[in-house]
């Protein structure tokens, strides 16, 4: 791989920021290969040309994919056992 390429989940936040309500940046997702838990915002991102390929920094599998089209957006996570996103607390109102 090439460090010329290499972004980091950050640079995710925008087109997941469309899709969910929340910021899943700070997700955690496991990583299906070896069972590290990371960071949305830690996996080593690659793209965006074509779409992104976010891949685990420890084991370099691919946990996600996201692709975006002209009123659709694509997410594949099937690289991930699970992804826990925090969510915001409820409002007592």
């Amino acid at each position: 791989m090439s460090a010329a390429n290499e972004l980091d989940g950050n640079a995710m936040a925008g087109d997941l920021g469309e899709i969910f309500a929340v910021d899943v940046t700070q997700a955690v997702a496991t990583c299906a290969g070896c069972g590290h838990p990371t960071a949305l915002a830690a996996l080593t991102l690659w793209g965006p040309a074509m779409g992104s390929v976010a891949r685990c920094p420890h084991c370099e599998d691919v946990i996600l994919r996201l692709t975006r089209t002209p009123g659709q957006a694509w997410l594949d996570l099937r690289g991930a056992v699970t992804l826990r996103i925090p969510m915001p607390p409820d409002d007592p109102q």
